[in-house]
C-alpha cells in the first residue's frame, strides 16, 4: 500500500490520546444526564454511570500510567504523549468533568427532583422530629457498626479500602487514658445504605431521603465521649485495581487468582476525593499519608461517591420518571418449540435487547434436556453470579453429557464471580479450562453436538456480547444461531485449540485473534483501497466500542486518501481523527448513546459488490488483535446481512437525536434535527421495528 508522501501518517498529530478519548466518552454520558428529553430518574442514573466510569478510569487507566512512571517503562504510543504529559492533560480534563458532575447534581437534578416531590433533606434543614428520628437511627443502626480509630504511635493510619466512605475527624481534648488526640478516622462499613428514607409522617413527601454522610456528620461526636469534635470531613480513595499474576510462573491459575483478589482493595492510591470544605491542613495530612500530589486531589461538593445515588432509582416508585417499559420480541421457541429444527431450516439472527436473550437461554436449555445431545462446549467471559445459563450447563453435566467450558478467570472485576461458577461446573462434572496462558479468551461461542439418525450434527451460537442475561437487557448485541457445516467445523477447531492448545488450521469462515483477524482486516481495508484507486466505488463501515490500533488507523487513512468512503460508529474510545484535509476527508465517525449501551462489533466491506459482513467479539484494539482469543464470523445469508446493514449502520448513521459526530480536533458535536427535519433515534426505531414496546 503506498502512502501519500506529503503526509506522515504515523505523525502523532493524527492520533487522539486514548485516555482523553475515554474522558470524552464519559463527557457524553454526562450530557445524557443533562438532556431534558431523557426521563428524570434515568438522567440521575446516567450521572451515576459517569461516576462509576470515572472510578474504573482511575483504577485501570490512570493507575497503569502511574505504574509506567514508577517503573520507568513508558511505552511509545501513537499520539506521542509521555505518561507524564498524559497525566497532566488527564488531570485538567478530569477535574473539569468532576466539577461538572457535581454542578449537574446540585444545580440541575436535585432541583428537578424536588419539583417531583423527591427530596434530599440536608442537615441544616432537619426539623426537631426529623433530628430526633435520625438520632435514634444513628444509635440503633449505625453506632454498633462504627469503629473510630484515633491516630497515635500505637494506632497508625488504617488501611483504607478502595472506594470506601471514610471520615477524617479533627478532635480537641484527651482520651480515656489522658492522651491528647487531635485526629481520628471513621470508616463507614460497605453494608450500610448510603441513602436513608425518612418516615412519610415527618417528611415533605413519601420520597424524602437523607445521606448517610449527613447522619454521621451530625452525630459523630458520640463516638468520642469527653472530646470535642472540631470538624468532620468525608473522603474516599481510589486505588490501582489491576491484578498482576505471572501466568508463566504459577502452576494453578485459579488458586493464584483467588490469592490475588483480596489485594485489589489495597493497591496503590491514585486519587483522593474529599469534601470541598475540609481545611487544607486535613487535606495535606491525607495527601502525605498516601504520597499524592495536587493532580490526584478532587474536592467535591456533595457525596464522595455519586454512584451510590443509583439506589434512588430503585427506591422511588415513579414509572413516569423512567424510560417507558418495553417487551423484547419473544423467544423463537414461542413459535418454534424445537429450536434445532428451526435452525436446520435457516440461520437465526438475534439483535438484543430488542429481541429476547431468552432464545439463547432456550438453546442451552434444550441442549441440556435433549437426550440426543451428546456434548456442549462454551466460552464464558461474563455471566453474572447467579446465572441460569450456568445452571443449565450444570444440569447437562449431571445428566451425563460431555460439557466443556472455557472460563476466563481474568475478566476484569468479574474474577470472583467466574471463580465461583468454575467451581460449580467442576463440582457437577464439567470439564473446565481457563483458556490460554497470556491470552484472555474473549470469544463468545457455544457448540452443541447432537446425534440425528446415523450422523452427528453440530449447532452453534456466536455472539458479539457476553452470555449474561442481565446485561443482555441493556446492551445491544448481535447473535447468530446456525448449523452450517463449514462454520460449525470452524468453531469445533477453535474449541480444540482452546482445550488441547494445538494449532488451528484452515478455518474456512471464522477470523481468529491472535492469528488471522488483524491480518484479514488489514487485507480487506487494502482491497477497498485498491478498488478505489481503480476508479470503483469503495465503502467500509465498522461498528465497535473502541478504535485504537495504530496500524488499522493508518490503513484507514490510506483508504480515505484513495477515495474510499469510511463510515465508523464507535461508541467509546476513538484514536482516529476524521476530517483532516488530505488525510481523512472521507472518514466519518459518530458515537450513538442512549437508553441502551451500544455494544456490537460489525465490520462491512463493499468488495466491488460482493459484500462481506462480519460480526465479532473484538474491538479494533491492540489487545483484541494480539493478546486475546477472539473470533469474527461472517453473515452468509443475504437477507440477514441486509438486516444488519440496516439495523447496525443505516439507522445509526441517520440518528440526529442521540448521536455525536467526532471532529478532527477530538471534540464531539451532538447532532440535532435540522429545521423541518424529523428527529431520528436509532434505538427508538429499533424498539418499534423489533420490540414489543
Amino acid at each position: 500500500m503506498t502512502e501519500n508522501t506529503t503526509h506522515r501518517l504515523d505523525s502523532p498529530e493524527y492520533y487522539i490520546n486514548r485516555e482523553l478519548s475515554l474522558l470524552a466518552f464519559n463527557q457524553r454520558v454526562l450530557e445524557l444526564a443533562q438532556d431534558p428529553d431523557v426521563p428524570l430518574l434515568e438522567r440521575l442514573r446516567f450521572l451515576c454511570i459517569s461516576s462509576a466510569n470515572m472510578d474504573e478510569f482511575f483504577e485501570v487507566r490512570v493507575a497503569s500510567l502511574k505504574q509506567q512512571l514508577q517503573l520507568d517503562i513508558a511505552s511509545v504510543v501513537a499520539d506521542g504523549l509521555t505518561p507524564t504529559e498524559a497525566l497532566r492533560q488527564i488531570s485538567t480534563t478530569a477535574h473539569a468533568l468532576v466539577e461538572q458532575q457535581y454542578q449537574v447534581l446540585n444545580e440541575i437534578l436535585i432541583p428537578a427532583l424536588r419539583k417531583e416531590h423527591i427530596h434530599f433533606v440536608r442537615r441544616n434543614h432537619w426539623d426537631e422530629r426529623q433530628r430526633e428520628w435520625l438520632s435514634d437511627f444513628f444509635d440503633r443502626e449505625l453506632m454498633p457498626l462504627l469503629s473510630p480509630l484515633g491516630l497515635d504511635p500505637a494506632h497508625p493510619f488504617p488501611n483504607v479500602i478502595n472506594k470506601s466512605l471514610n471520615f477524617i475527624v479533627g478532635l480537641r481534648g484527651t482520651d480515656a487514658f489522658g492522651r491528647e488526640i487531635d485526629t481520628a478516622i471513621v470508616q463507614a462499613p460497605r453494608t450500610l445504605p448510603r441513602i436513608i428514607r425518612l418516615p412519610e409522617n415527618m417528611a415533605a413527601s413519601a420520597n424524602s431521603f437523607v445521606f448517610l454522610s449527613s447522619i454521621l456528620h451530625a452525630f459523630i461526636d458520640r463516638l468520642f465521649p469527653g472530646m470535642e469534635v472540631q470538624g468532620c470531613y468525608q473522603f474516599r480513595l481510589t486505588r490501582n485495581s489491576n491484578m498482576y499474576v505471572d501466568e508463566e510462573e504459577v502452576e494453578d491459575l485459579l488458586q493464584a487468582m483467588q490469592g490475588e483478589l483480596p489485594q485489589r482493595n489495597y493497591g496503590a492510591v491514585v486519587r483522593l476525593e474529599i469534601s470541598d470544605h475540609c481545611p487544607q491542613e486535613g487535606i495535606d495530612y491525607l495527601m502525605e499519608q498516601f504520597d499524592l500530589c495536587e493532580q490526584d486531589l478532587y474536592n467535591v461538593n456533595g457525596p464522595v461517591n455519586l454512584n451510590r445515588l443509583m439506589a434512588i432509582a430503585d427506591l422511588v416508585d415513579r414509572p413516569d420518571l423512567r424510560f417507558p417499559p418495553f417487551r423484547p420480541a419473544p423467544s423463537v421457541m414461542e413459535h418454534h418449540p424445537d429450536l434445532f429444527e428451526r435452525i436446520r431450516y435457516e440461520d437465526v439472527l438475534l439483535h438484543h435487547p430488542y429481541q429476547s436473550f431468552q432464545t439463547v437461554m432456550d438453546f442451552i436449555g434444550q441442549a441440556a434436556n435433549d437426550p440426543d445431545v451428546l456434548a456442549i462446549k462454551m466460552t464464558l467471559y461474563r455471566t453474572g453470579k447467579q446465572s441460569e445459563l450456568v445452571k443449565q450447563l450444570v444440569r447437562a453435566a449431571r445428566a451425563g453429557k460431555e460439557v466443556t467450558v472455557v472460563v476466563e478467570l481474568r475478566a476484569r472485576f468479574d474474577e470472583e464471580a467466574n471463580i465461583s461458577l468454575a467451581n460449580q461446573l467442576q463440582d457437577a462434572g464439567a470439564h473446565v479450562v481457563y483458556g490460554v496462558v497470556g491470552y484472555k479468551t474473549h470469544a463468545k461461542l457455544c457448540l452443541v453436538v447432537r446425534r440425528e439418525r446415523e450422523c452427528l450434527r453440530r449447532y452453534v451460537h456466536l455472539g458479539t456480547g457476553n452470555y449474561h442475561a442481565g446485561t443482555a437487557r441493556i446492551y445491544t448485541d448481535f447473535g447468530l444461531l446456525t448449523c452450517q457445516p463449514d462454520i460449525t467445523e470452524d468453531v469445533h477447531k477453535v474449541f480444540h485449540m482452546l482445550t488441547g492448545l494445538g494449532r488451528v488450521r484452515d478455518l474456512k469462515h471464522l477470523l481468529e485473534s491472535p492469528f488471522t483477524l488483524h491480518q484479514a482486516i488489514m487485507g480487506k481495508i487494502q482491497r477497498e483501497t485498491e478498488f478505489a484507486l481503480a476508479g470503483k466505488i469503495a465503502l467500509i463501515r465498522a461498528r465497535m466500542n473502541a478504535l485504537i490500533e495504530p496500524q488499522v488507523i493508518r490503513a484507514l487513512y490510506q483508504a480515505s486518501q484513495a477515495g474510499v468512503r469510511v463510515e465508523l460508529v464507535v461508541r467509546g474510545v476513538c484514536c482516529l481523527r476524521p476530517g483532516i484535509p488530505g488525510v481523512s476527508d472521507n472518514i466519518h465517525v459518530r458515537s450513538v448513546m442512549g437508553r441502551f449501551l451500544e455494544h456490537p462489533r460489525v465490520f462491512y466491506f463493499l468488495n466491488d459488490g460482493q459484500e462481506e459482513l462480519y460480526c465479532s467479539s473484538a474491538d479494533w484494539m491492540p489487545r483484541n488483535f494480539f493478546r486475546r482469543v477472539e473470533v469474527a464470523f461472517p453473515i452468509l445469508d443475504k437477507a440477514l446481512r441486509n438486516r444488519i446493514i440496516h439495523e447496525a449502520f443505516e439507522l445509526h448513521l441517520q440518528d440526529n437525536s442521540q448521536a455525536w459526530a467526532l471532529q478532527a480536533d477530538g471534540a464531539y458535536l451532538r447532532q440535532q434535527p435540522g429545521e423541518g427535519t424529523m428527529p431520528v433515534s436509532a434505538q427508538a426505531s429499533l424498539l418499534n421495528l423489533l420490540g414489543k414496546g
